[in-house]
């Protein structure tokens, strides 16, 4: 019996030892296959999407994983390119369409019949944005007053001797009836501006049509002298203001736009002759494209200007999504090099537009770079 059952355990364990290594395929012999035609002996993949950064570099992407991410590629040429330039600049207003309004005086602001205006709305030129009652104190007021009585009581008295000689006329000179006339009306003059100084308002005119850009006064407020109160701006006539170290590089600008704003053309006004704090300014005129449209900019905001020049560089215009960062901080571009395949390519590159880049070294006619989706490309690990 003993003889008989130990046959039968060596089938047993020898039957589970052949099954568990068909069964499992990190055990498979070299070259098997599965019943869907795998390779049973490769190591499992890690990642069932087929999303894969490989030891060279390169990443492999499956055409469905493509299709999903949205991966568009596009074939490029190397062209001529007017060179452009990044300077640092600034919104501003338009002298000769906005402005200022200040307190010519000390004085106690009081509002107009509807009230004063919101920022950004519509104000028309002259029209009252508000009222400035001057302030004096306690000895100068006391002056002005006593100065207000007498001129008062010399105007009673210049009346009457007008009507007394209008009475005689015929006996008295004319030329003095003439002289008494003119010294009641300076008399009566310097009353009207001794009244206007004393208990009078002074009115506070809107300098140009457009918006209300700021505004800093309250029902009430006491303002000193040169205290800006509202600021009017018409948002389709902005200009930008460029600085430059360069005085050569001033005089190549022929133009521009702005870094990340689109819609916007820059006209070319003038470059300064002297510096300003170390700098020569150049003026822009911001233009929508989309015709009278008002400019999305802000007065006093800063803003990255692309100047074109005049001189023109060889390169392949990219949109600027399809240049990213590696981890080493280094602009590249991803090529498509085989159907599931792209490969990280360092580039250099310069602004062109709000939209548009051009590579100056590191692409070749004829390369399928990435420029949709590249930043998901960039992403995998």
């Amino acid at each position: 019996m003993t003889q008989l059952l130990i046959p039968a355990i060596l089938v047993a364990a020898a039957a589970t030892l052949f099954s568990g290594i068909f069964s499992n395929p990190l055990l498979a012999a070299p070259g098997a296959h599965g019943p869907n035609g795998e390779h049973l002996d490769a190591p499992a993949n890690a990642n069932p999407g087929g999303l894969a950064r490989l030891p060279d570099g390169s990443v492999n992407v499956p055409k469905l994983a493509q299709r999903r991410m949205e991966i568009r590629t596009q074939m490029v040429f190397q062209t001529e390119h007017t060179r452009t330039t990044e300077l640092n600049g600034k919104v501003d207003i338009d002298p000769n369409a906005g402005g200022r309004v200040q307190a010519p005086f000390q004085g106690r602001v009081e509002p107009p019949t509807k009230g004063f205006l919101a920022l950004g709305q519509a104000v028309r030129k002259d029209e009252v944005l508000a009222y400035l009652h001057p302030l004096a104190d306690a000895i100068s007021l006391g002056s002005q007053r006593a100065e207000l009585a007498e001129v008062k009581a010399n105007i009673t008295l210049a009346q009457q001797r007008v009507e007394r000689m209008k009475a005689l006329q015929g006996t008295v000179p004319k030329k003095e009836l003439e002289a008494a006339q003119a010294q009641l009306s300076a008399l009566q003059g310097r009353e009207r501006a001794l009244s206007n100084s004393v208990s009078g308002r002074h009115t506070l005119l809107a300098p140009a049509n457009g918006v209300i850009a700021k505004s800093n006064v309250l029902n009430g407020q006491v303002v000193e002298p040169s205290h800006v109160l509202f600021e009017v701006v018409d948002p389709s006539r902005l200009l930008i203001e460029a600085n430059t170290a360069d005085a050569a590089l001033a005089q190549q600008v022929q133009g521009g736009s702005l870094a990340g704003i689109e819609g916007i053309e820059l006209t070319l006004l003038g470059a300064g002759r002297s510096l300003v704090n170390g700098a020569i300014p150049i003026t822009f005129r911001a233009n929508a494209t989309q015709g009278n449209a008002s400019v999305p900019l802000a007065v006093g905001q800063p803003v990255t200007v692309l100047a074109r020049l005049k001189t023109t560089v060889k390169g392949i215009v990219l949109h600027s999504e399809a240049v990213v960062r590696n981890p080493n901080n280094e602009a590249i571009v991803w090529i498509k090099s085989g159907a599931e395949r792209f490969i990280a390519q360092p580039v250099e590159y310069q602004a062109l537009n709000a939209r548009e880049v051009v590579v100056t070294k590191g692409l070749a006619d004829e390369n399928r770079v990435v420029v949709s989706g590249t930043n998901l490309i960039n992403q995998i690990r």
